[in-house]
């Protein structure tokens, strides 16, 4: 559905995107991953059409990206670009307007999107008498007033409580189950995307470091699990660590060791005898601990291929 061939963009001699490729399938729900800066609004607005590529090829349903195909594009913008004095109805029969929808058309459309988001019973509400999450969801119906067939979510859920995030992530599934809709999704929390997604992109400084399914990317983190303490002697804790061939981590403040076999809580605490621990927790390999590998650990600097040899 989009295929984005050898991109690249430069800012005042920044480069926001060197050579970036990816290929998105029809019905996929896609996630795009990467720091402040690393290029995905940028992506978004070329393939949107509002900026030019300095080279590469943007291609959606398999047409060159332009004035044919923005009819198939929707687009969920991380702030609303609702109009607040309007009613949920009057905002949709705008944007329907401005895709060139008939009236019968968008009449249908409206009550369709509407329902489509739970704000049936909203329609005559003006959108500044809404909930964060009601004006989120309407936004999701903007977005999918004209039936695209590609979705671009840009931070859909930033800012909700945990209900409104989840009533979202349930209209997306619903978009991609039902509709058969094509969706990328750009988002900084990282549970949203082990939710929704399919596969997972992460991009720093405008370049591709690693792609896959979650199960693939788990490659980049040769663990059965990871093991995080806190002790008053980390220097000693790491060597015990690595004389057993676990792999230490920072993940922020916490001391962190990869475990490559399975191994039960006494087994481990056996390892550290005489190291003083005043807490021990396990967890699985999570997106979190892959994104931080890919983006600042040492496979910072491979390519996606050695990320996923690895």
């Amino acid at each position: 559905m989009l295929s984005i061939q050898n991109l690249s963009k430069t800012y005042k001699k920044r480069p926001a995107l060197q050579n970036l490729s990816l290929y998105i399938q029809p019905g996929e729900v896609y996630g795009l991953l990467g720091p402040n800066g690393a290029g995905k609004t940028t992506t978004i607005n070329l393939i949107c059409g509002l900026l030019k590529p300095d080279a590469g090829k943007i291609f959606i349903n398999q047409h060159p990206a332009g004035d044919e195909t923005k009819f198939w594009v929707g687009v969920m913008p991380q702030d609303n670009l609702l109009y607040r004095t309007l009613s949920c109805a009057e905002n949709l029969d705008f944007y329907a307007k401005i895709y060139g929808l008939s009236p019968r058309l968008r009449s249908q459309r409206i009550r369709e999107c509407l329902a489509a988001v739970n704000l049936l019973d909203r329609a005559q509400t003006p959108v500044e008498n809404l909930s964060g999450g009601m004006q989120r969801r309407l936004s999701l119906a903007v977005a999918i007033v004209h039936q695209p067939k590609l979705l671009i979510l840009d931070e859909p859920t930033t800012g909700l409580d945990i209900e409104a995030r989840h009533d979202v992530w349930q209209l997306i599934r619903q978009l991609t189950r039902q509709q058969g809709m094509t969706v990328l999704l750009t988002t900084h929390l990282l549970d949203e995307v082990e939710r929704l997604c399919q596969r997972i992109g992460i991009i720093k400084h405008g370049k591709l470091l690693a792609e896959g399914s979650l199960l693939e990317l788990r490659q980049c983190i040769p663990a059965r699990e990871i093991m995080t303490v806190e002790t008053c002697e980390p220097d000693a804790a790491i060597a015990r660590a690595r004389s057993y061939g676990f792999t230490p981590r920072r993940y922020g403040a916490e001391l962190a060791f990869w475990i490559p076999e399975e191994l039960d809580l006494k087994d481990l605490l056996d390892r550290f005898d005489g190291i003083p621990l005043d807490s021990i927790s396990r967890h699985p390999v999570r997106l979190e601990h892959i994104y931080l590998e890919v983006t600042q650990g040492q496979n910072a600097t491979r390519s996606p291929q050695e990320v996923l040899l690895s």
